[in-house]
């Protein structure tokens, strides 16, 4: 397992979001954590890649332990972030942000601006304009492809297709599909059952903080009682 989370309880302030969260995430695997609004997914990615850290438990990342590592450490070890609020400079130009994606990551690899632009021929076209001026489909490609620049081992994804037209979820999930082909491993936070289908292996269902449910996801789309327990289709 390349992601290996056992038992982690994070707080904010008094309040207990996660309460013993165990998943693990293999290499080359797309993995969901689904749920409705506000059960704990954001929150626990944002544990794992160090921004809210939990108050015990475990993260370890191809075997060596790495909670309560800062977040720039966590990129550096092979971790990239895409949050739900996407967070592209907004003054910057495309290009800006993918350059400077590039230099602050400090990692080589495949990815590169024109790999990120031929992944995403939009981005290649709105090269010179400024963050702020894109769509929000474009601005989910452009933090997207940001989180590639860098090279990492495993993606974390914050609610991917939130908000987005379904001809863009379409292509979104064809840009999944080509990404994994590179055995990029990923783990994404969605409540979009039907895009988690056509992208994941496997899925985690979390409600008030805890896991409550596991399997492939096919097992789990076809389990009407789970969905219709914890789930919106």
């Amino acid at each position: 397992m390349i992601l290996e989370v056992d038992g982690i309880n994070t707080y904010f302030g008094s309040s207990h979001v996660l309460q013993d969260v165990s998943f693990a995430v293999d290499s080359g695997e797309v993995v969901a954590l689904l749920g409705r609004n506000g059960v704990g997914k954001t929150t626990t990615l944002r544990s794992v890649m160090g921004l809210n850290p939990p108050r015990n438990g475990s993260i370890r990342f191809k075997k060596t332990e790495v909670l309560g590592k800062p977040p720039y450490e966590m990129a550096l070890l092979g971790l990239a972030y895409m949050p739900d609020d996407l967070r592209i400079f907004p003054s910057l130009t495309c290009e800006e942000n993918l350059e400077i994606a590039k230099r602050l990551s400090r990692r080589s690899g495949y990815w590169d601006r024109e790999r990120v632009e031929e992944m995403f021929p939009i981005l290649r076209s709105r090269s010179r304009q400024r963050g702020l001026n894109l769509s929000g489909g474009e601005k989910k490609m452009l933090s997207l492809g940001r989180a590639l620049m860098a090279n990492p081992e495993i993606i974390l994804l914050d609610e991917p297709s939130e908000g987005l037209a379904p001809l863009v979820v379409a292509s979104l999930v064809k840009v999944v599909g080509e990404i994994r082909e590179r055995q990029m491993t990923m783990l994404l936070a969605d409540q979009n059952l039907k895009f988690c289908r056509r992208v994941c292996d496997r899925g985690y269902i979390i409600e008030k903080g805890r896991i409550v449910h596991q399997g492939s996801m096919h097992e789990i789309w076809d389990d009407e009682e789970v969905i219709k327990r914890y789930l919106v289709l």
